[in-house]
């Protein structure tokens, strides 16, 4: 239900852009689901994957597209003593499962134990929002121990994605997410949204734990599974006389870690002092505010009235996609505690037509309504709104009202577009190869031309593998090899080359050193017929060759 095993139909992609890097790929050609030994461990993306002999079963990589943000969150004075100063304490303190003595805790346990860098960096992203969690559970009549939660979904991470769609710190597949609450728009994902997330989760929690009789163990295992999923292995159990206990149902990989995940942290936790594991620190104390800001906004304008940078508004409010809030709501910001009063002061006295800039833009011929949105970085739906229309049709010289934003897109370092361009360049191979999607294509055919797995293709350019591929988007492609003429001291140049009144493939072939085959396939040529004097062509020549 909310990681789902990728199912793979086939799928065509043609057409590549080339550049030269300097590190190798991982091993490619990598099966989909790779055979691992029979017990898990936590492997995340930002320790390099690093494989853990016996502990390394079932292990889902999840994608973390942005770093933590340094937030002061800190109030300047602190208010009434706290009987507990430290939030994990709190969990702790609540604690209710037992946490049997088996090798699958145990091998999880000890990963944790081994890698107490991992839980600084977790208990980094949880400061803004641990505080809330626990109040929000409590209020609920949740065991502690859930609080957990998101160090084994996503580490605690909001904008974490993995390989089965799911997404957010709460790690929600579209599908579950919009069933509690999330709404998913281009502007807003609610599967990121800490508040709209955990709110969606402890609803989800409490639906599995009734429906299996209070066990919370089978409600775990539904949450990553899928309750059909554990009512099946149940069902299976009492026909074969079976026990039918967590541990004893047939469960898939993934799942017969992930509890066992949950319980190895609740253990330490409980017994940090014996087992010596320095678990760092959180004040137990609000540090948020949830501000109800009434209308759409740019983060960029909100940020500069609250005191913050544009990145750090956005680290608190990760369910925004775009460069302000979605037109349609939510219209709630999170900001630190200390500075709620100023930046309410500030918003009342801002005008909503000044929450957002405004450009009247001129419609040239040729141009439709989607050109413009694209142009403005926003929605048709939005300029429709704006503008009063009825429908799409616009004319030359025509004049449209539309909302832009207050700075560069690199501004809004964590908004979709920029975290996607940071995950497509970082290097996973010796050259990049760029693919614009045609109608038709799929990861399938792709992973077969270039001898990569589907899960690597959909990583480098932060997807899932059952993601639908849009025509027009690009892909990168990182492969070890392009050509049998290229060396390891190449030093690759992309070019467009113009065709000239009688040029032939052969001659172009030789001008630049490269082979026929290369062209052809480079510009997904038909090499039986003619070029045409004007066609443009993409070349990748290697430079000391030429």
């Amino acid at each position: 239900m909310k990681y789902i095993t990728a199912f793979l139909l086939p799928l065509v992609l043609s057409g590549c852009v080339l550049t030269k890097q300097n590190t190798t790929q991982q091993q490619i050609a990598e099966a989909i689901t790779p055979e691992h030994d029979e017990f898990a461990c936590v492997v995340s993306n930002e320790l390099g994957q690093e494989l853990c002999g016996t502990s390394n079963e079932g292990v889902l990589a999840v994608i973390h597209p942005a770093e933590p943000v340094e937030l002061n969150l800190n109030e300047e004075t602190v208010p009434a003593p706290i009987q507990i100063t430290d939030s994990w304490d709190r969990v702790r303190k609540g604690f209710t499962f037992a946490v049997p003595d088996k090798k699958r805790v145990t091998n999880q346990k000890n990963w944790y134990l081994r890698h107490p860098s991992y839980m600084k960096r977790v208990s980094k992203r949880a400061e803004p929002f641990l505080y809330y969690i626990i109040e929000e559970l409590e209020k609920a009549g949740m065991p502690s121990e859930l609080a957990l939660l998101p160090i084994v979904e996503s580490a605690f991470d909001p904008f974490a994605y993995s390989h089965g769609r799911a997404a957010g710190m709460w790690q929600f597949i579209p599908g579950t997410g919009k069933s509690f609450g999330m709404k998913q728009t281009w502007w807003y994902d609610g599967r990121r949204d800490v508040i709209a997330s955990t709110a969606g989760a402890i609803k989800y929690l409490q639906r599995l734990h009734e429906m299996f009789d209070g066990d919370w163990l089978h409600a775990l295992a539904a949450y990553n599974s899928g309750e059909g999923r554990v009512m099946r292995s149940i069902r299976k159990n009492k026909r074969l006389g079976k026990a039918t206990d967590f541990w004893s149902l047939d469960l898939p990989r993934e799942t017969r870690a992930y509890v066992p995940k949950l319980l190895a942290l609740a253990d330490i936790l409980a017994n940090k002092e014996s087992y010596a594991f320095e678990w760092p620190t959180i004040s137990n104390q609000q540090v948020i505010e949830i501000v109800d800001v009434g209308s759409q906004i740019d983060l960029a304008v909100a940020a500069k009235k609250a005191g913050l940078t544009t990145k750090e508004l956005h680290a608190l409010n990760p369910g925004y996609n775009r460069w302000a809030t979605d037109p349609d709501g939510p219209h709630r910001l999170v900001v630190p505690r200390r500075l709620a009063d100023e930046f309410i002061s500030a918003l009342a006295e801002t005008d909503k037509k000044d929450r957002l800039n405004w450009v009247r833009h001129k419609v040239k011929s040729g141009e439709n309504l989607g050109l413009v949105a694209n142009k403005y970085n926003t929605t048709i739906d939005v300029i429709q709104s704006i503008n009063g229309m009825k429908n799409n049709v616009i004319y030359t010289n025509d004049f449209l009202l539309v909302p832009i934003a207050l700075k560069s897109m690199e501004e809004y370092s964590l908004s979709a577009n920029q975290r996607l361009a940071r995950t497509q360049a970082e290097k996973k191979g010796a050259y990049q190869l760029t693919h614009k999607i045609k109608s038709g294509d799929t990861f399938w055919d792709l992973s077969r031309s270039y001898k990569v797995s589907i899960r690597d293709l959909a990583k480098w350019n932060g997807m899932a593998p059952r993601d639908p591929l849009k025509p027009g988007k690009e892909l990168v492609v990182w492969v070890n090899q392009v050509s049998e003429q290229q060396t390891d001291n190449s030093i690759m140049r992309t070019l467009t080359y113009t065709v000239r009144n009688g040029d032939s493939l052969s001659r172009i072939a030789d001008k630049f050193n490269v082979k026929i085959s290369d062209i052809t396939k480079w510009n997904n040529l038909n090499g039986k017929r003619y070029l045409q004097p004007g066609q443009k062509l993409k070349l990748y020549v290697d430079v000391t060759r030429t």
